[in-house]
């Protein structure tokens, strides 16, 4: 699957894959993660005002545990997240829990 998300880059394409299972290729792809969890929650959150037309895969934890933050304060971390999942963000992912630890932080260094 994630050779057809890379080679078929368009938004149709992308949709085909459940928005967890983009959101975990993507990080995994941004991050190189030793530990890569996420989460589906929506169903915490159905009914809310924010939540349009009863969506749908619109909040996530995410747990990442990578080399990439190493050095890199929590505020850098999350922000970095964000970036990786910009076009999530933009096309219905409302929320998003992130815990960002490098690997000896998480204990498994």
């Amino acid at each position: 699957m994630r050779l057809f998300v890379q080679t078929m880059g368009s938004r149709g394409a992308n949709l085909l894959l459940t928005r967890a299972s983009r959101i975990k290729s993507k990080l995994q792809m941004v991050f190189e993660a030793k530990v890569l969890e996420v989460e589906d929650v929506s169903y915490q959150h159905a009914g809310h005002a924010a939540v349009k037309d009863n969506a749908s895969e619109t909040h996530f934890n995410v747990k990442v545990v990578s080399d990439k933050f190493d050095g890199q304060n929590l505020v850098k971390r999350h922000r970095m997240v964000y970036d990786a999942l910009a076009d999530e963000l933009e096309s219905g992912l409302h929320a998003l829990s992130i815990v960002a630890k490098t690997p000896k932080e998480a204990g498994i260094d």
